[in-house]
């Protein structure tokens, strides 16, 4: 893993977070606890500052970085999907960024939010909390999150939470 100090901006990361010995986490970057850092992943705070939650897993090669001096903030048991890019955008507690997704500068994802595989949320858009935003550009669906699909995402989100407790004794390079 490169976790990796920039000009005097050092990492900080949470009790019982892994990160991916093929990911890096570069410069202000604070991660909180018991959060999985995926393969290939890259948080880059080596200007802006980057902010992840507990419990919150980032999957393989995803990328999160900021504009200079501002920052990119993300809640709690958030899930970012496969191939994702968050630049300079806020995704608030138990939001789901679907695989191959985008979150753009000064959008904000609400809690429990879901932007679907592969959607574009455009600068300065808003997703209301528990709704679920589709499509390039993203659009705002005429529903909402229910109570079944945050029990399933609950069960979901503590498995990355429960590989970030298993990796660092089962992974082996064979």
């Amino acid at each position: 893993m490169a976790v990796s100090e920039f000009e005097g901006r050092k990492p900080v990361l949470g009790k019982g977070t892994y990160v991916h010995p093929s990911a890096d986490v570069i410069g202000a970057v604070t991660i909180g606890s018991g959060c999985w850092i995926g393969p290939g992943a890259r948080i880059r705070g080596d200007y802006g500052t980057i902010v992840l939650g507990d419990n919150t897993s980032v999957e393989d090669n995803c990328v999160i970085h900021a504009r200079p001096n501002e920052s990119t903030r993300i809640g709690n048991s958030v899930t970012i999907g496969h191939g994702c890019i968050i630049h300079n955008a806020t995704v608030h507690d138990y939001a789901v960024i679907g695989m191959g997704s985008v979150v753009s500068d000064y959008a904000v994802v609400g809690r429990w939010a879901v932007v679907a595989e592969g959607a574009v949320v455009r600068q300065r858009q808003e997703i209301p909390a528990e709704s679920i935003a589709v499509g390039v550009p993203a659009k705002v669906l005429d529903k909402t999150v229910g109570e079944e699909y945050k029990a399933e995402w609950s069960r979901f989100k503590d498995i990355y939470a429960d590989l970030a407790r298993r990796y660092p004794q089962g992974l082996r390079e064979v």
